[in-house]
Order: C-alpha cells, then structure tokens, then sequence
C-alpha cells in the first residue's frame, strides 16, 4: 500500500522548521514511506565513505542531504510563496485528470 504526497520530485520547496528554517531548495528524492524529503543544499550532513575504485567513489568525509519530514516544508508558488496545496479535477478532451493548486491564489502548481 503507498503513501501518497504532496510533494514530489523537482518540486520548489520551502523549509518551515528546523535548523534550515527559511531555506528555499529543489526536491532531489521523496521517501512516502517515512515521509522523509531529500532538499538541495539543506540539511546537509557529514558522511565517512570508504574508497571504492570499482564505483569510482575516491572517499573521506563528505557532505551530503540528510531527510526532512514532510510536514517541515511547503511547495513554493511562483506568485504566492510558500503555500499550501489543494487538489481539482481537470478534464482534457475525454482524459480526467487531478492537479494541485494553490490554496492561496488557485493557480495550478503542475507543469
């Protein structure tokens, strides 16, 4: 059974809480199952990595994004700002289709 969310992959999302409250960022990964969100350049953590010549990986410490939960971040409107998101019907020709949309001005948020 999935988990269904609002937010989805190469979304523009802002970060309500946390130590990177105020950061705007571009969704890398979603997890639905633990609600966990991957943001660009937010809440980047250390990682020790060994070296691994077969998957050309030279190791050391390096940075990478840690998970957000969901909930700490809102889709960002290209009018609005952060916002939260409601969902319409569309029907194209015979097709029906279901799209997110601002709460705040209604415009649609998918491409």
């Amino acid at each position: 059974m999935g988990v269904a969310l609002d937010i989805r992959k190469n979304d523009q999302v802002q970060v309500l809480a946390g130590r990177d409250k105020g950061k705007v960022g571009r969704v890398l990964e979603v997890v639905p199952r633990k609600r966990w969100v991957f943001v660009e350049h937010v809440n980047v953590v250390k990682r020790h990595t060994r070296p691994n010549p077969a998957k050309q990986i030279r190791g050391g410490v390096l940075d990478k994004e840690g998970p957000i939960h969901v909930s700490n971040v809102a889709l960002m409107c290209d009018e609005c700002g952060p916002t939260r998101i409601q969902h319409r019907k569309k029907v194209e020709g015979k097709k029906v289709m279901t799209v997110r949309i601002c709460a705040k001005c209604e415009k649609v948020l998918d491409r």
